[in-house]
C-alpha cells in the first residue's frame, strides 16, 4: 500500500471540495467523474457500485440532472478525518437543497469515504447515508417549495410518486 502525506491529502481534497463546488454551480456534473483514476470505483448504498470513470459519469450526469439531485447546489463538508496510513479521507457531507423559499437550511448529510490513488486523483468514493433521512429531507423540501410557489414541475411529479 502506498502511503501518501498528510500535505498531500490534504491538498487533493481541497482540490476535489473547490472542483465539486465549481460543478455544482455550474450543473455540469460530466466533469466530476475526471477527479477520479480511469480504474475507480464509486460505492452508492442506494444506486450501487460503478466501476470506472465512464460508468461514474453516467451515473452521476443522470443522477444530478434529475429531481432531487437538480436541485442542490451546494456540498459542504462539516468535518473530515485524514487517515494518512490507508490514503484516504473521511468526511460529513451535507447536501444542501436550493432555498424552497423559508430561508431556511434544507437537506441532508452522508459520510463519504474518499480512497486516493496519487496525482490528485482517487480510486474510491463511498457514500454511506440512510436513504430514509434524504427521502424525509426531500419530502420536506417539497411542501415548503409548494408553500412558497416554488415547486418545479419535476419536484411535483416526484412528489406524485410518494402520493403527496
Amino acid at each position: 500500500m502506498t502511503t501518501y502525506s498528510r500535505e498531500e491529502l490534504e491538498t487533493a481534497f481541497q482540490q476535489y471540495q473547490d472542483e465539486v463546488d465549481r460543478i455544482a454551480g455550474s450543473g455540469d456534473w460530466d466533469r466530476f467523474a475526471d477527479l477520479f483514476a480511469e480504474d475507480a470505483t464509486y460505492v452508492e448504498h442506494a444506486y450501487g457500485s460503478f466501476s470506472g470513470r465512464e460508468q461514474i459519469r453516467a451515473w452521476i450526469t443522470k443522477t444530478m440532472s434529475e429531481f432531487p439531485g437538480s436541485e442542490m447546489p451546494h456540498f459542504p463538508i462539516t468535518w473530515y478525518l485524514v487517515d494518512e496510513e490507508r490514503g484516504r479521507i473521511v468526511c460529513d457531507v451535507y447536501n444542501e437543497m436550493h432555498d424552497p423559499g423559508d430561508g431556511q437550511p434544507h437537506g441532508a448529510s452522508n459520510i463519504t469515504i474518499l480512497t486516493y490513488a496519487g496525482d490528485g486523483l482517487w480510486s474510491c468514493e463511498e457514500d454511506i447515508y440512510n436513504p430514509a433521512t434524504f427521502l424525509r429531507a426531500t419530502k420536506k423540501w417539497c411542501r415548503v417549495a409548494r408553500e412558497h410557489d416554488r415547486m418545479t414541475p419535476e419536484a411535483e411529479a416526484w412528489m406524485g410518486m410518494f402520493g403527496g
